[in-house]
């Protein structure tokens, strides 16, 4: 079986963090690991001057955001049986345009309606401009139509399928599919109580607000996995976290090439999530595999509320001392992995990827 993965971003290139590159990378190395042929092909990543990379023993291949005719020509070149597009976009119309006969699947991870572009407006990793030359590329015309013509529409959470439903107008509830995600067996708490922030740290992401909450909480350890894209909010958060030593800056790290992000979560107790929106983080997938407790204001699929503290409210504060008392995020964290190792575990998410391949590639 030959699979090519259409993304608009890979992890551990180009950008430092970012969902979509993430599921792209997690589901490439799970499927290579069980004999698929797996071709990656995405719009050249901002500030590379390389055309390719080798990530995981693949290769990536990218072609210029403003030539898509390059991008046919890679896509037809893949020569695969299935195009998976890891959250639809333009890329997925040239992958139909490429080989229009072959079968086409869409996963969409983070179906942004009109709300969800106007946050991105008013806190733009780098400008508002960026935001609007983005949303075109996700949200046009010739997308929305791939959409509607591919063979199988998923969502990776359940609470996304009727969302998708409606943006694309389709006359179907789209599937549930996991991103495969790897987690342990065991892991060790630290003694002392422990918070992290995993995730890029962009103005929408408001991680001055985990600052501020390890100020709140100095017999609190908190540790930071990220980096700010933009060097000017970058300067900015350097004020809030000034000061503060219980506070651990690790930066981006990339969890396939080491294991220090699991390291850190097997330590923590729980996740803190600061974010404005969100679909459902790949973070809080890997959390609940390192059995941390979750913290945040947003409940996609209602993993915060049953696996942590959901503060609506953005209060914080109230809701890590909810946590910390009599232990209560070690309840959450052990239904959290229970959870996602019977939905999200690496081995029962590929396989599910495969039984829905081996069923295309029948018809």
């Amino acid at each position: 079986m030959n699979v090519c993965l259409v993304s608009t971003e890979i992890l551990g290139w180009g950008k430092n963090a970012g969902g979509f590159g993430f599921a792209t990378r997690s589901l490439a190395r799970e499927l290579v690991a069980r004999g698929v042929t797996v071709s990656i092909v995405i719009p050249q990543p901002r500030g590379t001057a390389e055309s390719t990379v080798t990530l995981d023993g693949l290769l990536v291949q990218t072609y210029p955001r403003l030539n898509p005719a390059a991008g046919i020509e890679l896509l037809r070149a893949a020569d695969a049986d299935i195009y998976h597009s890891q959250e639809p976009s333009l890329g997925t119309w040239l992958a139909q345009r490429a080989r229009p006969k072959r079968s086409h699947v869409v996963t969409s991870r983070d179906p942004r309606l009109a709300a969800d572009w106007w946050i991105e407006f008013r806190s733009p990793t780098y400008q508002g401009f960026q935001v609007l030359c983005t949303a075109l590329y996700y949200d046009n015309p010739l997308s929305h139509r791939a959409v509607r013509r591919a063979r199988a529409v998923y969502v990776p959470a359940r609470f996304l399928a009727e969302r998708v439903r409606h943006k694309y107008r389709l006359g179907y509830l789209p599937e549930f599919l996991p991103t495969p995600v790897r987690f342990p067996t065991e892991v060790r708490k630290a003694e002392r109580p422990t918070v992290c922030f995993v995730g890029r740290l962009d103005r929408r992401k408001r991680p001055e607000r985990f600052f501020e909450l390890a100020r709140r909480f100095p017999a609190v350890d908190f540790v930071v996995a990220g980096v700010a894209q933009d060097p000017r909010f970058a300067a900015e958060l350097a004020t809030h976290q000034a000061g503060l030593a219980n506070l651990d800056r690790r930066g981006f790290v990339d969890q396939f090439e080491t294991s220090e992000l699991s390291e850190i979560l097997a330590r923590s107790w729980i996740l803190v999530n600061t974010s404005a929106r969100e679909g459902l983080p790949n973070s809080f997938i890997e959390a609940c595999g390192h059995r941390c407790a979750l913290l945040a204001s947003v409940d996609p699929d209602g993993f915060v509320s049953r696996f942590g503290r959901w503060v609506p409210d953005g209060d914080f504060a109230a809701g890590l001392r909810d946590l910390l008392d009599g232990d209560r995020w070690r309840r959450a964290g052990e239904a959290g992995y229970r959870y996602v190792k019977a939905n999200h575990a690496a081995g029962v998410a590929v396989e599910r990827h495969l039984d829905r391949y081996r069923a295309l590639a029948r018809c």
